[in-house]
């Protein structure tokens, strides 16, 4: 199993948490797409997201490193990024220092009946790869810069522009990257299909993550289905016991042998929230993390 790096905060999940918390930022929604404009003036800043939707991020001002699993990309002004869903990213953003400080990008959050629909729309599965692409970072034309420039007053107005105006402009963004780089069609077709992968690492890749039976399934190129099926007949239980009991021995462990508090504890093993983890903490050992913590010293 990889080693473990414990988060000191709470991992959020995008696009969900700019929607329910856009801390200055603009966002535009609508069924199946949720788009986030940012403009701030940083030197550096380091986070961790749990990716709920593709991604297809274009920096305008500074530099965005992101890691997921054992890659490692940057991404540089007027560079553009496409991030398959379901995965955990580590950040860091940081503004550029001719223009004092200032980082600037636009994230477009994917969801997979969107993308299914523009695939079938611009005819591209004959273009299917036989080969896993690899992520890669693509400059952004002059073409796509212009799009982003028309984009950026509907962020002024949010509650005066119609969905269906919003779509459109993001099916034109679509028809733009695609026919910017032929890699981008294969990775849209890769986002797709995703190759069906050994179950047992996909589990222990992704065990001390947010994710959801969902979202395991899909990174494991099965339906929820089959995955259900395939890791009964590996584990002989469900799916979600057996990830819930990791996780409390990894936290059960932690707590006996760390300082870490109960709350990172809580957010470096997979829980989302602390009431909760307490709860089945105890409906596991009998008594509370911090109880046992307690009676351990």
């Amino acid at each position: 199993m990889q080693d473990m790096k414990f988060r000191k905060e709470k991992v959020f999940r995008a696009p969900d948490s700019f929607v329910k918390k856009p801390e200055g930022q603009g966002v535009l929604t609508l069924k199946g797409l949720t788009v986030v404009e940012s403009c701030t003036f940083i030197n550096s800043i380091k986070g961790s997201m749990f990716l709920e939707d593709h991604l297809l991020l274009f920096v305008l001002e500074g530099i965005y490193r992101i890691k997921f699993g054992d890659r490692e990309v940057e991404v540089s002004k007027n560079e553009m990024v496409l991030l398959q869903k379901s995965i955990m990213i580590q950040y860091e953003k940081t503004g550029a220092a001719d223009s004092g400080g200032v980082m600037e990008y636009i994230m477009f959050f994917l969801k997979e009946e969107l993308l299914t629909e523009f695939i079938q729309m611009a005819k591209l599965e004959k273009n299917d790869p036989s080969e896993v692409v690899p992520v890669s970072v693509n400059p952004v034309n002059e073409r796509l810069k212009n799009f982003i420039d028309s984009l950026k007053p509907y962020f002024k107005e949010t509650e005066r522009i119609r969905d269906e105006l919003i779509r459109l402009k993001l099916f034109e963004l679509l028809f733009d990257v695609a026919d910017a780089d032929e890699q981008f069609i294969y990775q849209f077709l890769q986002l797709k299909r995703n190759e069906r992968k050994n179950l047992t690492e996909v589990i222990e890749q992704n065990l001390y993550h947010p994710v959801s039976l969902n979202d395991l399934a899909y990174l494991s190129g099965r339906s929820v289905s089959s995955f259900k099926r395939d890791f009964q007949a590996i584990y002989n239980t469900s799916p979600l016991r057996w990830i819930r009991n990791r996780r409390l021995d990894k936290a059960k462990e932690l707590l006996q042998q760390t300082p870490i508090s109960v709350t990172d504890i809580c957010f470096s093993t997979g829980f989302e929230n602390v009431a909760h983890f307490s709860k089945v903490f105890k409906e596991r050992f009998g008594v509370t993390p911090s109880a046992y913590r307690f009676i351990r010293s």
